[in-house]
């Protein structure tokens, strides 16, 4: 009997977002922070339909984010918070599936510094692993760089 195994593969990539926001330090840091504003900004879209959705914001916290795309795969998003300071950094690391598949791992650093009295500075650093080609890193930091269009549109709110 012959078996065929898919072939494997793993790409490491990096990638640096940098943004300024037109609301507060203190304002940004809550839409991070308080898990009812991160639910309306995070992972959320007309084309979404929620499975799960927590998060606790604390050094080793998770959050869990899975959903469906209308007429596409399941998502599930699984972070554990490493560090956490007040108004200033959030690391975590987070995994990505897609269908039951494990497709990515990722170490995330947001820092936030103020930017006058009412603008924050966000510098987002992500390194992750890319699993067997289902993954890519420019899709990744294209759905970033759209999570954080998301966060804008938010707080402009």
């Amino acid at each position: 009997m012959s078996t065929t195994t898919a072939p494997r593969s793993v790409v490491h990539a990096d990638f640096l977002i940098e943004r300024t926001f037109d609301a507060p330090l203190a304002r940004v840091w809550q839409a991070f922070a308080d898990s009812a504003q991160k639910h309306e900004w995070f992972g959320t879209s007309d084309d979404w339909t929620t499975v799960e959705d927590t998060d606790d914001f604390r050094v080793g916290g998770t959050a869990v984010s899975e959903g469906e795309f209308h007429g596409g795969p399941v998502s599930r998003y699984v972070a554990t918070y490493t560090d956490i300071v007040e108004e200033q950094r959030i690391v975590l690391t987070y995994d990505m599936w897609l269908d039951g598949t494990h497709v990515s791992t990722s170490l995330s650093t947001y820092e936030l510094t103020p930017d006058g009295d009412a603008r924050t500075a966000l510098r987002y650093t992500e390194q992750g692993v890319h699993l067997d080609g289902i993954d890519s890193p420019a899709g990744r930091e294209e759905g970033t760089r759209g999570i954080f269009d998301v966060l804008a549109a938010y707080l402009a709110g």
